[in-house]
């Protein structure tokens, strides 16, 4: 299986914001961004570029794509779905990677980040409506009930990530039960309520060319 080796912090750097890919760290000094807030490399503190429209386009989908911690050929496929779906591409596109069980298990706080949220569910530690699924693409719907499995809920990682979350709510179309280890997903997640800060029309621009 193909997996994306390059380093969480360069990611941030290349797309000049802090994409918390790195959990807590991100929070504190130690974060690549407070200390080295350009971009990566040996001239990237010197490097003038001048952008082009594709050249925006294609930032937008890479952080994107990185944030969610997805392949090229998966988020071309998933884009193609949004596309062929009824409503705005954009946002049904957004809807799709929001709805992966391993971004809700980082939503609902059983993790600090989703490369974490991914090993927990690969590693069989999520059950989706009282079946292990041990996928991490799989895309939960209305009415789904994610719960951290019994024999896994003493994991120090979880109760780690909830202790560094306290006080975040989960966002508005999920539902937490923190004293279950449990979350119900209670409607597709309208834009709104998706706090990823990328211009999605920006990617199907990209896309459409």
């Amino acid at each position: 299986m193909a997996v994306d080796q390059d380093a969480r912090c360069r990611r941030c750097r290349r797309a000049s914001m802090k994409l918390f890919l790195k959990g807590a760290r991100c929070y504190t000094d130690k974060c690549a961004m407070e200390r080295r807030a350009y971009a990566p490399g040996e001239h990237g503190k010197s490097r003038r570029i001048k952008e082009t429209n594709y050249g925006v386009q294609l930032r937008e989908k890479q952080k994107a794509r990185r944030m969610y911690g997805i392949l090229e050929r998966q988020f071309r496929n998933y884009f193609e779905k949004a596309a062929e779906s009824k409503g705005v591409t954009g946002e049904v596109l957004l809807q799709m990677l929001e709805r992966r069980l391993d971004n809700v298990t980082f939503r609902l706080g059983f993790a600090v980040n989703r490369n974490q949220a991914r090993q927990l569910v690969r590693h069989g530690h999520i059950t989706v409506n009282g079946r292990k699924v041990d996928i991490p693409s799989f895309l939960v719907k209305p009415g789904d009930e994610v719960v951290v499995r019994e024999k896994s809920r003493k994991l120090t990682l979880i109760a780690n990530s909830l202790e560094a979350r306290k006080g975040q709510t989960a966002p508005a179309w999920l539902e937490l039960s923190p004293e279950r280890l449990a979350g119900r997903v209670l409607s597709i997640p309208t834009r709104e309520s998706i706090p990823t800060p990328v211009n999605e029309q920006l990617i199907v621009e990209l896309y459409s060319k």
